[in-house]
């Protein structure tokens, strides 16, 4: 089983809620965690041991995020194309990715884990430059990671080689 179907079983991204994550409100309201989450422990040398009723806050919305939304009435967003490419990419052992998106998203997905060293190292000395380095190294990745995603979401959808959520589950429709 590949890292990315542990971490998204650890979410609870399964069946129904992956439909659900599809929204483009879950999706755009996830991109600002990881600033959120670095401000909330960036305040502890202001706020002490307050610092973590923000830093809980953030940590609650990561996992609430996913099943707070509606499935969304139609796929077309790119935000819904990048989470149901990202069900595809966790399924490629069992179905079959096409060759030219098997090496972009473990480079992307390597460099986006490459900025979380530095986040952390920048909290821990108080280094803005470093923290701010790595969450843009982050970042990136992982929007770009999310654009190779919708764009796999696309390839696999019009050759027909894997299907997305069931449609009985969402009531979205499919791009085709």
């Amino acid at each position: 089983m590949a890292l990315d179907t542990r971490i998204a079983e650890v979410f609870g991204l399964q069946g129904d809620a992956w439909a659900r994550h599809a929204n483009p409100w879950s999706v755009y309201t996830r991109i600002p965690i990881p600033p959120l989450l670095v401000a909330a422990i960036w305040s502890r040398s202001r706020l002490g041991w307050r610092s973590l009723v923000p830093v809980g806050a953030v940590c609650a919305w990561t996992v609430v995020n996913p099943r707070a939304f509606p499935p969304p009435r139609s796929l077309d967003s790119w935000a819904s194309r990048s989470v149901l490419g990202e069900t595809c990419w966790a399924r490629r052992e069992e179905v079959p990715v096409p060759p030219r998106h098997r090496v972009a998203p473990t480079v992307l997905g390597a460099l986006s884990a490459l900025g979380v060293p530095l986040v952390v190292r920048g909290l821990v000395v108080r280094d803005g430059w470093m923290v701010v380095s790595g969450l843009v190294v982050q970042m990136t990745s992982k929007l770009w990671f999310l654009d190779r995603m919708a764009l796999l979401y696309d390839d696999v959808t019009t050759a027909g080689s894997a299907a997305p959520p069931s449609p009985t589950t969402t009531s979205a429709t499919t791009r085709r």
